[in-house]
């Protein structure tokens, strides 16, 4: 077993309190990596809340990267001294995981959200020997040290900065995919961008990076609206001063190729639908709480072939798409480094709350 420093949640309504606990060292199918940086993402904090039920005490983070120390004897493809940057988990032999739709596992939720292996173990003690809950995303990243297996774990070049590649692990990877794989933007159409956060943000980008025509930023916080103008988007909409519908709509009078929520406010989701031209297209990506319901008009939606879908991970294959992104990044052509604020991983919570409270949009927790 190797000795570690986590951030544990004990409860949903206190802070994260850093313990010292032991991970197990990795089974035959499991990688052992050094946490060099780990991302904040919302849905951590959802997760924290209880949003997303999870068990408690546990160990949170899944945009983490570092640098691999040993693995099982049934790895293949991952070796000590690679840097990696890990994802999300997936159980491989599913029809959506043969089908190259990994994000749609499923067993997504009890590879990613259950707080134990396949088989019910924990993966980590405390010093007392009492089980914590980890192998959220198949990782538990907020600590020094995690496990992690072949299918989430992607290797990428070792002058390749891991502190600012953890975040491609989720919410770079799902803005971006959901503009590039999910709804496949081409050059010429237009984007409706619900919500700059670093999710949305990262869509702004991709959607440069594809050629759209028209790129259009919601937001009610107007600095990360003239960070969206800065980083592609031609037009942006505060939703706090006007009516975004009436915005989109008076500027493209027949609507819009593709619309994107990153907010999972049903009130917002509406405003991406009705935005819609003929045969275009919502993706809603933002997470809500299980039974949150929107509403739509039928003859709207249905009269103009228009396509209501929901997007998980940006409908990413991580092993290829993390590569892409950061070789776009290398080109200069998807800075997504200027959405990151950095943290030591001992000001987790101070992380947390810029998070919340929009002063930062991607807090990254960065170890010794």
């Amino acid at each position: 077993m190797t000795e570690i420093l986590a951030a544990v949640v004990e409860h949903a309504d206190a802070p994260m309190a850093l313990r010292r606990l032991h991970l197990d060292s990795p089974r035959a199918d499991e990688i052992l990596v050094r946490l060099v940086a780990t991302g904040v993402c919302h849905t951590d904090a959802t997760m924290w809340r209880q949003g997303v039920p999870v068990p408690q005490p546990v160990v949170l983070g899944h945009e983490g990267a570092g640098i691999v120390e040993a693995v099982g004897g049934d790895v293949r493809d991952v070796a000590p001294g690679d840097h990696v940057v890990m994802s999300f988990n997936s159980c491989g032999t599913c029809p959506s995981c043969r089908a190259d739709a990994q994000s749609y596992c499923h067993e997504f939720f009890p590879r990613n959200f259950f707080g134990t292996r396949p088989d019910g173990s924990t993966t980590l003690v405390d010093a007392g020997g009492a089980p914590v809950f980890g192998n959220i995303f198949g990782q538990s990243s907020f600590a020094t040290h995690a496990l992690c297996r072949e299918r989430n774990a992607v290797v990428v070049p070792r002058n390749v900065d891991l502190r600012i590649a953890a975040p491609l692990g989720c919410g770079i990877l799902t803005g971006a995919g959901a503009v590039m794989k999910a709804q496949k933007v081409r050059r010429g159409q237009s984007v409706v961008v619900f919500g700059a956060g670093s999710v949305g943000l990262a869509a702004v980008m991709a959607a440069a990076v594809v050629g759209a025509a028209t790129i259009v930023a919601v937001d009610l916080n107007v600095d990360r609206l003239a960070l969206a103008r800065d980083l592609g988007a031609g037009m942006t909409i505060q939703a706090g001063a006007d009516d975004p519908v009436a915005a989109v709509l008076a500027a493209l009078p027949g609507g819009v190729d593709h619309a994107i929520d990153c907010t999972g406010n049903p009130r917002v989701i509406e405003q991406a639908i009705a935005v819609l031209g003929v045969r275009g297209e919502c993706a809603i990506v933002g997470a809500a709480a299980p039974g949150t319901m929107f509403s739509a008009d039928v003859s709207h939606v249905m009269s103009g072939g228009r396509v209501i879908r929901g997007v998980v991970e940006g409908d990413a294959d991580p092993k290829s798409f993390i590569p892409e992104l950061i070789a776009l990044h290398r080109a200069g052509r998807f800075p997504f480094d200027r959405l990151i604020r950095f943290y030591p991983f001992t000001e987790i919570n101070a992380a947390f709350h810029d998070s919340e409270t929009g002063a930062a949009i991607k807090p990254v927790l960065l170890f010794d």
